[in-house]
């Protein structure tokens, strides 16, 4: 049977079997074997912690960003007591689990030759995206990037977690050049980002070109373009589309084109108790919002014999074929040789936007494509991304080496936050790898003078064969200081000085503290939590009798170790905010002592565990 079952006796085998059978006969989606897999060393009970590696921060305190070196399992586990709710947009490039020594698991590599390989990865992912998607504003996203490997298998997976959540799948072009895959001969060179979200999320588009709206008619409800009146249906495809239509003062008819029929419905065809998106043809002719054409030479024919010999001759209006079953009805009536256009009105706009398409462009593409592409989808905007090229370019220039494979371009992750955040939204990425996403946040903040935050997580990728490896300290920390300092590199004309974007960071490291040793924590830990929780920005530990921090409305105070004599001192103080909260290990006793209506009282045990474990609710201890 093997090892993995060789510690069950024949019983236990039996009810392995019926309990798989029972549930792969009733369970529809995506199945993986957890329990065969050996467990995530990252899934423990202990409390997670954060200690500040002063040396590794850049900028001064308060600081507003966070890197944190950690296993993601455990940085999201800690991150949940703080930011629960508040992320506007979660941007991950997990790996790919090629078998290509692209996938660390339990400190080794999975290979290709695992017989658990895509279970293992599912097991992983799964327990991060659980907790990342509790992270999540209401109007929050999550993108992640993935490749042929597990594309489908991810698909299910967040169908699982976000279930009828999906906006859908970016599609981006990695590579200029081809080369065949696999030996079938086909070159596999684009990679998808899926996105999911939560229900009030919305791309922010690219503002709509409104130059060609005008009134030069002076109308009364202003600017307006002439549009199409037509939309790409044929008459078999929308019957209820295919009618004719008449101008009211000039009495001429116009035939509706049997292969893209009228973009509005007829009052003639709608059935009882139907609802219209929007008003009847009828109705926009009463309202003066057909553009009716110049006639000159309208036609008209005394007989079906006459009409049936000029659409033969190709003399009669365009619409008219012989094989139409109305063809009778133009008998004796004033046909229009044009067709009648839409009186479009700015105020009727939506929004003011283009929706963005799912497929991304190389930046390189030429405008003439550019053009070629907004001709076929005029109302979409196309976002633009180098290839991975660029990225390992850039990181070369920045870091004098290649030592991280296959970073994304900036170009690509920058487009993305531009139009899924603004003003002083928050940004996780917990598989941080070089720093993209976090050089990303600046780069766009310093372009739309944006306040975003980022907090980017990224591990060591230590193994057993290399346990001295640090990515995010000699990497993500190395690449983020230089887009923060600036930097410059060689080239053939000498140096090139590239400025730097502004920033700060906190460099931060997980501590596991054992789930019963919870007095272990120490007090500079436990500062970094309560700011995180409150504020949007943290310092460091100071050595005193409390630490305050906030502002005139709200503040929060931890006290260590409260002494009698500092009862006067602290009611000083809270007379500076309209709201604050204490913290400390004596809340009774503090509470006898600052009895003010503003001031709520917590204990700090009661309020790590609960934060930590079940309830995210912060409530007076």
């Amino acid at each position: 049977m093997g090892s993995k079952y060789e510690h069950l006796n024949r019983e236990e085998l039996l009810r392995l079997l019926e309990a798989r059978d029972q549930r792969d006969a009733t369970r529809f989606g995506l199945v993986w074997e957890a329990n065969e897999i050996e467990r995530d060393k990252a899934l423990n009970n202990d409390f997670v912690t954060l200690d500040l590696v002063d040396g590794l921060s850049v900028g001064n305190a308060p600081w507003r960003n966070l890197v944190i070196e950690a296993d993601n399992y455990d940085a999201l586990r800690y991150l949940k007591m703080a930011f629960t709710g508040q992320v506007k947009c979660i941007l991950i490039d997990p790996p790919y689990n090629t078998g290509n020594n692209d996938f660390i698991y339990n400190d080794q590599f999975v290979s290709k030759e695992d017989s658990w390989r895509h279970s293992t990865w599912l097991e992983f992912m799964y327990r991060r995206l659980s907790l990342a998607r509790d992270l999540l504003s209401q109007d929050g996203v999550l993108f992640i990037h993935i490749g042929e490997e597990e594309m489908t298998r991810l698909g299910c997976l967040m169908d699982k977690i976000m279930p009828g959540r999906k906006v859908g799948t970016f599609v981006w072009r990695t590579r200029s050049g081809s080369n065949d895959s696999k030996h079938y001969f086909a070159s596999l060179d684009h990679e998808y980002i899926l996105c999911y979200a939560n229900p009030d999320f919305s791309f922010a588009g690219n503002t709509k070109g409104l130059k060609d709206y005008d009134n030069p008619d002076s109308d009364p409800r202003g600017p307006w373009v002439s549009g199409d009146l037509t939309k790409a249906h044929s008459m078999r495809e929308r019957a209820n589309g295919y009618y004719s239509i008449q101008n009211p003062k000039s009495e001429i008819w116009y035939p509706c084109n049997p292969e893209r029929v009228w973009a509005f419905a007829s009052e003639s065809r709608v059935e009882p108790g139907q609802k219209l998106r929007s008003k009847p043809m009828e109705q926009l002719i009463r309202d003066d919002k057909i553009l009716w054409p110049e006639e000159p030479d309208p036609a008209f024919y005394k007989s079906l014999k006459e009409l049936k010999q000029a659409v033969g001759e190709g003399t009669a209006p365009k619409n008219l074929r012989l094989e139409l079953p109305d063809l009778d009805f133009w008998v004796g009536k004033k046909i229009g040789r044009n067709m009648p256009r839409y009186r479009k009105h700015k105020s009727e706009l939506k929004r003011l936007e283009k929706p963005i398409s799912t497929w991304i462009i190389p930046a390189s593409t030429k405008k003439s494509d550019l053009d070629d592409l907004f001709a076929e989808q005029p109302d979409s905007t196309f976002l633009k991304t180098g290839y991975t090229s660029d990225g390992t370019s850039l990181l070369r220039e920045m870091l004098g080496n290649s030592d991280f494979p296959f970073p994304k371009p900036l170009e690509l992750i920058q487009s993305l936050i531009a139009q899924a955040t603004s003003g002083n939204d928050l940004v996780l990425d917990f598989f941080g790898g070089s720093g993209t996403t976090a050089h990303a946040v600046l780069a766009q903040n310093a372009e739309d003078d944006g306040d975003r935050r980022f907090i980017l997580v990224s591990t060591t990728e230590a193994t057993a064969d290399d346990p001295n490896k640090n990515v995010c300290r000699d990497i993500t920390q190395k690449r983020l200081a230089k887009a923060i300092n600036g930097y410059s590199y060689p080239t053939k004309k000498g140096l090139k000085e590239i400025p730097g974007l502004g920033g700060d960071f906190a460099y931060l490291r997980t501590h596991r503290i054992p789930a019963g040793n919870l007095l272990e924590v120490e007090h500079a830990q436990i500062w970094i939590t309560l700011q995180l929780a409150h504020l949007d920005t943290f310092t460091a530990y100071e050595e005193k009798a409390f630490l305050w921090a906030g502002d005139e409305e709200s503040a929060i105070c931890y006290v260590p170790r409260f002494r009698g004599d500092l009862a006067a001192a602290l009611r000083r103080q809270v007379k500076k905010s309209a709201s604050v909260a204490f913290y400390s290990w004596q809340p009774d006793t503090l509470r006898q002592h600052v009895r003010d209506s503003h001031v709520s009282h917590f204990s700090v045990s009661d309020t790590l565990t609960r934060r930590f474990g079940l309830s995210l609710t912060l409530s007076p201890a």
